[in-house]
């Protein structure tokens, strides 16, 4: 390390990029461990369901709250978060860029557990406009800036592996919920609903600041041992870099944006609603008490699907991949409804596990294909301005499914059958992703930065 960087280092505070810069022999196995401190917290966002109905009884004993906090109000809170983790992934991915990934990963433990703080305060007081702001506005941001804040360090760590390295991080956020859910109940059931809340978040700044403290980023020219960087660009994957502003400016960023649009848009919706749908196409069937296994299952198949195919990728391709994603999709969600004509419970799981694999393992694969395509120079700013793609779906895939499924209930339709429509649309917005898919092509050379290191 240069004297510069020395001096530097000694003048900077504990957060800075600098304090962060690996010493010779740490081990870059240390990584992911850091990355899951973050993302098996913010994956608690999976789980917000188990609070709405305690939510919904705050006030009025066994009967329900005052009309703002019915369940579809309490609804919008996922959905504003939703929303603020896009916007703050798009906003905050150059600030990600400059300042390195332990002051990141510290302000989303300070805006994550503050935001449960504030919300639990809303709880207490019955203000759901602090739910709104300390949950999905607060909490949201700290969603965003957590999601993103280890993505490239890993894909430096690994880049013989990037596919691997990011899916074993963001199989966190898919696994969230299980350690979220059951802690969610207990807590309420001991301390109530607010003090759920302001115990979670006391934890969830711990452990999101363990991994802040064990983040290291590599030191500048480090690689594995045996690793030779490409020097040449073949197919999708390029050796040079594309500037974060100019990346918007690429037919390419935009075919990504809508591919992973429409893949977490057909996922998320069927998500939201699966418990439910369960038990309406399996009336007599399928208890509350099995939908909530169902459901269980589904996220085991989200997370485990997040490294199984982000690792698959490093060998077939990220392009290939999201190319079974959409053909593999199109054809199972068709069959949903035949699962339910014959009354296949077995189908029925089977074809929702592997589209709920998908659903995850899309998540987990985009990292490493925007590296492919873009470089790795400006990868983390770059996917955090693509997550507003989740953004968007977060809003689309619930309104789809819910709004649908009333419009063929009230038109008559047994609820047994009120799915149908909605999967053959869900299939309809693969088929557009697969062809978009499709049409990616390498970024032109004029929009590669010319003096960049292939990587940083």
């Amino acid at each position: 390390m240069s004297t510069a960087t020395t001096a530097g280092s000694g003048s900077s505070g504990w957060l800075s990029r600098e304090r962060t810069i690996a010493k010779p022999g740490f081990n870059r196995w240390m990584v992911p461990p850091a990355a899951l401190c973050v993302h098996l917290c913010i994956g608690q966002v999976y789980a917000f369901s188990v609070f709405n109905k305690p939510m919904s009884l705050l006030i009025g004993g066994d009967q329900p709250a005052p009309a703002d906090w019915s369940i579809p109000a309490l609804g919008w809170i996922f959905s504003i978060a939703i929303v603020f983790l896009g916007l703050a992934a798009a906003f905050g991915g150059a600030w990600v860029e400059k300042v390195g990934p332990r002051k990141t990963m510290a302000t989303a433990a300070l805006l994550f557990g503050g935001g449960f703080i504030v919300a639990g305060f809303g709880i207490a007081t019955h203000q759901l406009w602090l739910v709104y702001l300390g949950y999905g506005v607060l909490g949201g941001c700290g969603l965003g800036l957590g999601y993103i804040s280890p993505v490239k360090t890993l894909m430096t760590w690994f880049p013989d592996r990037p596919g691997m390295a990011t899916g074993m991080a963001i199989m966190g956020f898919g696994g969230g919920a299980f350690i979220a859910s059951p802690l969610s109940v207990f807590l309420m059931n001991q301390v109530g609903v607010a003090g759920a809340f302001f115990v979670l978040g006391v934890i969830y700044f711990i452990y999101m600041m363990v991994g802040a403290t064990i983040v290291r980023t590599p030191a500048k020219g480090w690689a594995p041992k045996g690793y030779v960087a490409p020097t040449k660009s073949k197919g999708l994957v390029t050796s040079a870099n594309v500037h974060v502003d100019e990346a918007l400016k690429t037919k390419q960023f935009w075919l990504l944006w809508g591919v992973l649009c429409l893949n977490v848009t057909a996922g998320i919706g069927v998500l939201g609603q699966a418990s439910l749908m369960s038990q309406e196409m399996f009336p007599g069937v399928i208890t509350a008490a099995a939908a909530a296994g169902f459901v269980g299952l589904l996220s085991l198949f989200n997370m485990l699907g997040r490294f199984f195919w982000a690792s698959t990728s490093d060998y077939i391709g990220r392009k290939t991949t999201y190319m079974i994603f959409f053909a593999l999709g199109i054809a199972l969600y068709a069959a949903v409804p035949f699962a339910g004509q014959i009354g296949s419970v077995a189908l029925f799981v089977l074809f929702y596990a592997v589209i709920l694999s998908m659903y995850g393992g899309g998540f987990a694969t985009i990292p490493a294909y925007l590296k492919d395509v873009f470089g790795t120079r400006y990868v983390g700013a770059i996917h955090g301005r693509l997550l507003t793609a989740w953004s968007v779906a977060g809003v689309l895939g619930p309104v789809l499914v819910n709004y649908i499924r009333e419009y063929q209930i009230a038109s008559g339709v047994p609820k047994a059958e009120a799915y149908t429509v909605t999967m053959y649309i869900m299939a309809g917005l693969l088929a557009v992703g697969l062809v978009l898919n499709l049409m990616m092509t390498p970024v032109d050379e004029k929009h590669h930065l010319a003096a960049e290191p292939a990587t940083a």
